[in-house]
């Protein structure tokens, strides 16, 4: 939860926090045994001898369990679709997962040495069984098996399956389209990752559950047994399969009707592009990974399950985007594109530019009927709307050597997109603005190919003013995008901010980015900007995005505007609107919680029942304030701040076992965790003097 919506319930929080560290400080149950790290000393640069500790000791991988509700697999779908499961079966999305067999593995495995700054790997095999040996989560070397591998085009990461379930991906990825080498990518992007840092390969957050199996299987249902702390997974196919873009196909396969299937090419626009956003877009799910009945299923909108993210991670700033709000890592191909003239105006999809996975054509890129002469494949999918530009040759492009090979990529999406370790095209599908570049160092489709002396973006900028004088009115918009978003910016961005929000032709997902920032950075005087913004809003993200950014201007003014959002059509709005006016004690916002907390279709969503919980604890009713605070770990059981909340009212309550129970399950997901380390070290020192 942002800072925002916690301001909400900030009072409460600190009052149980204060209470429980009196408490702990007079615990007198006897404490665990201390939470040791390993600090081993560095290791030859050859394979040790094999050691097994049991954290890596030899087993069967864990059984699959059954999939998701309604999907049938790939396998079935084939029995009808022979011709397409063929062609699919060739394409990059059926090895989104493949089982670590010798056919889909591509990383070199023959006693392989890998050595960086914080991590070191040796890969082996055993009976054509590949293996990583690797320091686990006491900094204790071992053997892991390669379970799974995810992807193989441009990297393959390797995947064990570890003993209590969890499924988690090894430190050393291998690089494809590279010198074909081992990396850590992790370490390169995060720094030293020693066992404790939350993306060291064994914790949370390099977890496939959490952050990858959604995407890389289709028909997924995972689960956590909170009281075993194990964790079982099922799966319909390993891969992106046919039901990821047709839908559960249980009932079609009985009826064999053409109406119980989804087929992408009759959805409207919006719902075929949320086919590919579903996993080519970070995004904030609404209900929890674990809630396999809510996961978005094809033919259904996008903003029912999905929040894209952009350029924020609730207060914090991502490093994924430029200041002009585009992606600047890959697969944010979502948010690029729903930026775009292509999308806004023209109605552009992926598929108006991309054919299925089962189609064959090289990147899935469709090709006209009657290509230009000599047209460039990448360049090829324009011409359908585009035919104009195309006639018209190097008048348009003002470039004598595309005059017979037209690349509208070549300006229009560079590869100034990274990703890991290569370069990708820009799906905002633009026109160069090298002011930008000379103002907030954001690179631009000219340079990207003119990198002389002389070709700087100054001089690129001249070019443009004389070639497409016309381009003027496009480039304005980044240059507002720009000015609005960019921190060296902020003192000055308020007219930016309040203009992009107003701009009712503006992609909405940076109308919102704006919202929060003119909340965060001018707090009330905001307010008038965005109630004007709220009244006319008609995208559900966007209302969202402005109620959080009400809130956050700490007005009571701006609470009363979310009042109409209680009724709101989205359950994305209503819960955005019901938490803080609940915080504050409004009766309204309460009622809004307490039906989103017990009617079946949004019973599974955990913030009502967390913010429910700490009411009740706020007005003495502790049994229903554990009722819903354990709800709420049933359906997002890694929380970590429910689990250290929670701890705190066992031990008041004398409870001590069951909250060093809570404080251990949060440190099992987040090993920093300074509030449960806290905790336990004043358990583990015993009882000190009362107050």
């Amino acid at each position: 939860m942002s800072r925002s919506r916690l301001l909400l319930v900030a009072f409460v929080s600190l009052l149980m926090l204060a209470a429980g560290a009196a408490v702990w400080r007079t615990a007198a149950s006897a404490p665990p045994a201390p939470l040791a790290v390993a600090v081993p000393s560095a290791p030859p640069a050859v394979a040790p001898a094999s050691v097994k500790p049991a954290e890596a000791m030899a087993q069967a991988p864990a059984r699959l369990s059954s999939p998701a509700a309604g999907y049938v697999g790939a396998e079935k779908c084939g029995e009808c679709h022979d011709t397409e499961h063929e062609a699919w079966s060739k394409d990059w999305h059926s090895r989104a997962l493949s089982p670590a067999e010798p056919r889909f593995v591509v990383g070199d495995f023959t006693n392989t040495h890998y050595k960086g700054e914080s991590s070191e790997a040796w890969m082996t095999q055993r009976d054509s069984h590949p293996f990583m040996r690797t320091r686990g989560p006491t900094g204790v070397l071992a053997d892991y098996p390669v379970d799974w591998v995810m992807g193989g085009k441009h990297m393959q990461d390797p995947v064990t399956q570890m003993p209590d379930g969890r499924w988690q991906v090894l430190p050393i990825y291998f690089h494809v389209t590279g010198h074909g080498e081992w990396v850590d990518y992790s370490e390169a992007k995060q720094g030293a990752l020693p066992p404790d840092h939350p993306f060291f390969w064994s914790n949370w957050q390099r977890n496939a559950q959490h952050s990858c199996l959604d995407c890389h299987v289709t028909g997924l249902d995972t689960r956590y047994d909170r009281a075993s702390h194990r964790w079982s997974t099922g799966f319909a196919d390993p891969g992106v399969a046919c039901e990821s873009c047709h839908g559960p196909g249980a009932r079609h396969v009985e009826t064999q009707l053409a109406r119980d299937i989804v087929q992408p090419e009759k959805l409207p626009p919006e719902k075929g592009l949320a086919l590919c956003a579903q996993c080519h877009g970070p995004h904030r799910t609404l209900f929890p990974l674990l809630d396999a009945a809510h996961h978005f299923k094809p033919g259904e909108r996008y903003e029912d399950s999905y929040q894209p993210m952009v350029l924020l991670l609730g207060e914090d700033r991502s490093g994924d985007f430029f200041d002009d709000g585009r992606p600047k890592t890959s697969s944010f191909e979502y948010q690029a594109l729903i930026q775009s003239r292509c999308y806004q105006k023209g109605g552009a999809t992926c598929l108006t530019c991309h054919d299925a996975p089962h189609d064959g054509h090289v990147n899935e890129l469709k090709s006209p009927k009657h290509p230009a002469k000599a047209v460039t494949v990448g360049s090829a999918t324009c011409q359908g709307c585009h035919a104009k530009e195309f006639a018209e040759g190097s008048r348009h492009t003002h470039h004598t050597a595309s005059a017979e090979a037209p690349d509208c990529v070549a300006c229009h999406m560079p590869p100034t997109v990274s990703g890991v370790l290569d370069t990708f095209a820009d799906h905002a599908i633009d026109v160069p603005v090298p002011r930008n570049t000379v103002k907030h160092g954001i690179p631009n489709g000219c340079n990207a190919c003119h990198a002389h002396a002389k070709a700087t973006p100054e001089a690129m900028d001249e070019a443009l003013a004389k070639w497409w004088p016309q381009a003027k009115t496009r480039q304005a918009r980044r240059m507002r995008l720009a000015d609005a978003l960019a921190v060296k910016t902020a003192a000055d961005s308020r007219p930016f901010l309040e203009g992009v929000l107003a701009d009712t032709k503006e992609a909405p997902s940076l109308r919102g980015v704006a919202a929060q920032l003119l909340a965060q950075r001018f707090h009330q005087d905001a307010v008038p900007a965005l109630k004007a913004a709220l009244a006319t809003a008609r995208d559900p993200g966007l209302r969202s995005d402005l109620a959080a950014a009400l809130v956050a201007t700490g007005s009571r003014e701006a609470l009363d505007a979310l009042a109409p959002l209680l009724e709101d059509k989205s359950l994305w709005v209503r819960q955005s609107a019901a938490l803080p006016l609940a915080g504050v004690g409004d009766a309204r916002g309460r009622a809004t919680l307490e039906s989103l907390a017990h009617t079946p279709t949004s019973e599974g969503l955990p913030l009502p029942h967390v913010v429910l919980g700490q009411l009740a604890l706020r007005q003495g009713d502790v049994a229903k304030g554990i009722a819903e605070l354990e709800r709420s770990l049933d359906l997002q059981p890694y929380n970590t701040g429910v689990l250290v909340l929670l701890a705190d009212v066992y031990a008041r309550q004398g409870d001590i076992p069951r909250a060093r129970e809570r404080l251990e399950e949060a440190l099992r997901f987040d090993p920093r965790n300074k509030g449960a380390r806290q905790r336990l070290s004043l358990l583990q020192r015993g009882p000190g003097p009362r107050r």
